[in-house]
This record gives C-alpha cells, sequence and structure tokens, in this order.
C-alpha cells in the first residue's frame, strides 16, 4: 500500500469512501471543504491507495494561534473503505499526517470525537491520543 499526499484526481475516490462510510451523499459544502486540502500547506491531505485505488483519506489543518498555541494541529477526518478496516490504513494514514505536522513545527494535535463512539475512541487512544484540558462547547443556530 502506498500512502502519499491527496491531489485533485483523488477526490472522486475520497468522496465515494466517505458517502459508503456515512450512506448518504456528501453535500456541495463537503465537497468544497475537500477542495480546500488540495495543495493547502495548513490544510493537509493524504490518501492510502492500492493498486492505483484510494482505499482511505484523512484530513488535517494546522491553526494559529488557537487555545494559547502558536501552531496546534487538527486531525480533521479519517475515512477507510469498510472492506479495507483492520489493516492498519487508518494508523498509517495518521503517521504521514503528524510527520508532516512535525516539519512544520506543530507541537500538538487534537481532534473531537463523539463521546458515545467507541470504535474511535479505540482508534484515537490507539494512536496515542488522550483527553485534553478543553471541553467542546455547541451552540445551534
Amino acid at each position: 500500500m502506498n500512502f502519499r499526499r491527496m491531489n485533485s484526481e483523488d477526490q472522486t475516490d475520497v468522496i465515494a469512501i466517505q458517502e459508503e462510510i456515512t450512506r448518504r451523499s456528501v453535500t456541495d459544502q463537503w465537497r468544497e471543504m475537500l477542495g480546500d486540502h488540495v495543495d493547502n500547506p495548513l490544510r493537509p491531505a493524504f490518501v492510502a491507495d492500492e493498486e492505483g485505488q484510494v482505499v482511505g483519506f484523512i484530513l488535517g489543518e494546522i491553526k494559529v494561534g488557537e487555545f494559547g498555541n502558536e501552531l496546534s494541529g487538527w486531525l480533521g477526518m479519517v475515512g477507510v473503505k469498510p472492506n479495507h478496516m483492520g489493516r492498519g490504513t487508518g494508523a498509517h494514514l495518521a503517521e504521514e499526517l503528524f510527520r508532516d505536522f512535525k516539519g512544520k513545527k506543530v507541537q500538538e494535535v487534537f481532534t473531537a470525537v463523539p463521546w458515545d463512539s467507541g470504535d474511535m475512541l479505540a482508534f484515537f487512544k490507539n494512536l496515542g491520543f488522550d483527553r485534553s484540558a478543553f471541553i467542546n462547547l455547541q451552540l445551534g443556530l
């Protein structure tokens, strides 16, 4: 399996993975957000490619000045085709993202997980994540 930066040609495959995982069509806003990750050093994205087919993706973001940190990395989304889960694809994608963050002098990486998503919590704990000093807050508009 090959792990590499996402390019514009990968977007169709990434959208298909997201739709397969969520069982619904992505919105135009989601497509636009995905496009913002192509060739954007502050929004790195990587894919897992197996024999020319994208089987997983990860989207990150570097934020400046968030929560008192000069630079912080955010793991925004990771997706792996269901028939490729459990093979370490997501973990390898995270390693690529973290390597990119380190190269840009990021020292802390954050993410958010639904409180009742045990499988996602386990995945992130296996990557070394733990609770942070921050609490997610929400405001409905």
